[in-house]
């Protein structure tokens, strides 16, 4: 039964792997691109793995806000975002949201409640920071489809402000 079940998995994933085939080259040439673009970009690796990259561009100046508090891993944020595949195609806004007040959403920092590439960007920002995150579908959702835009092998392109952190004590 073990035996059946692990060829069953291995068969389903490489046919997803075939079926995205195009997509997912073209995905991976696409961040390839961008990461080259170093004059626009910033490639941010993760301390805690070196092999988690995201691609980051601040649309603010970061002298203004490099005293501001920085998340740690286990911080929850206030963030507000935009997301949009490679080709600009949104699948989520907290800008849609009408509660929390003003379009905010909470987040807890942890791969577990996130795509692997979140807490890689917002580690590295400060509060006030409005960045664009570009996350590798291998730190987003994978080989896994989320809806009819995010499907197997999606490059996550996002919008993000962050507005505060959640009761965040000095110590």
């Amino acid at each position: 039964m073990a035996i059946f079940s692990l060829m069953a998995t291995s068969c389903l994933k490489t046919s997803i792997e075939d079926a995205f085939k195009d997509w997912r080259e073209s995905n991976d040439e696409w961040f390839n691109q961008q990461k080259a673009n170093t004059a626009f970009y910033t490639t941010v690796t993760a301390p805690w793995d070196a092999n988690a990259q995201v691609l980051i561009h601040w649309f603010n100046d970061t002298m203004l806000t490099c005293n501001n508090l920085r998340p740690l891993f286990t911080s929850t944020v206030w963030v507000k975002y935009r997301g949009t595949d490679m080709n600009s195609v949104p699948f989520d806004s907290s800008y849609l949201r009408t509660s929390p007040a003003d379009s905010v959403a909470a987040f807890k920092l942890s791969t577990s409640t996130l795509v692997e590439g979140w807490p890689v960007a917002l580690t590295r920002m400060h509060v006030g920071d409005s960045c664009r995150v570009v996350i590798p579908y291998k730190l987003g959702y994978g080989s896994y489809a989320i809806s009819d835009v995010i499907i197997p092998y999606t490059n996550l392109v996002f919008d993000i402000k962050l507005v505060d952190i959640y009761s965040y004590e000095k110590k």
